[in-house]
């Protein structure tokens, strides 16, 4: 029996797309699993949606793109912060 090996999707790099390239591609996609770096990933949505399961809620976060730092969203649970 042979077993031939293939090779997993890979996730698209930020590093290697322009900053409006990777928010059209999230956009487009509504949520998309991007890598970040070498070793580092990361599930980014849309701002506006509902791709975040409940408490969570899409939070701001910069990524590394070909041209600079780029905004793009992740489920992130609330964080609330009350002065005392």
């Amino acid at each position: 029996m042979i077993v031939a090996a293939t090779p997993a999707h890979s996730r698209p790099d930020t590093r290697t797309m322009t900053c409006g390239q990777t928010q059209a591609f999230v956009k487009s996609h509504r949520s998309a699993v991007l890598t970040t770096g070498q070793n580092t990933y990361d599930r980014y949505v849309r701002q506006l949606g509902n791709e975040c399961d409940w408490p969570e809620v899409p939070t701001a976060a910069a990524v590394p793109t070909r041209d600079g730092q780029c905004r793009l969203y992740r489920c992130q649970e609330p964080v609330f912060d009350f002065p005392n």
